[in-house]
């Protein structure tokens, strides 16, 4: 039975928009805090740079995912979509339906 590619594009296409998007609305929180005393306390000031922190570190996570995706959407247009890169096996459509930018089987994974 054939992987159907295409199905598997769209999800990527599709999960790639919504990072760009979340990246877009979460612009604001990792502008950097203003220290100005007089019209933040210190607690609140405390705690926005840990919310910028937070949005940092969720917009890392965000660039790494897309870059997953795009080399899974690379791997598609050079047919080796659905093969490890450690192994060279087939990963199972379950495991790429759970994460269509995973690179590697479950074996070579644990």
């Amino acid at each position: 039975m054939s992987l159907d590619t295409e199905r598997f594009r769209q999800l990527l296409i599709t999960r790639r928009q919504e990072l760009l998007d979340l990246s877009q609305l979460a612009t604001e929180a990792r502008k950097p805090v203003e220290l100005d005393q007089q019209s933040v306390g210190r607690l609140s000031r405390q705690d926005a740079l840990q919310q910028q922190a937070m949005a940092n570190a969720q917009e890392k996570m965000r660039r790494r995912d897309l870059n997953r995706i795009d080399a899974a959407l690379a791997r598609i247009e050079d047919s080796t979509y659905s093969l490890c890169l450690e192994c060279e096996k087939k990963i199972g459509e379950k495991r790429l339906l759970v994460d269509p930018a995973t690179e590697l089987c479950l074996d070579c994974k644990t």
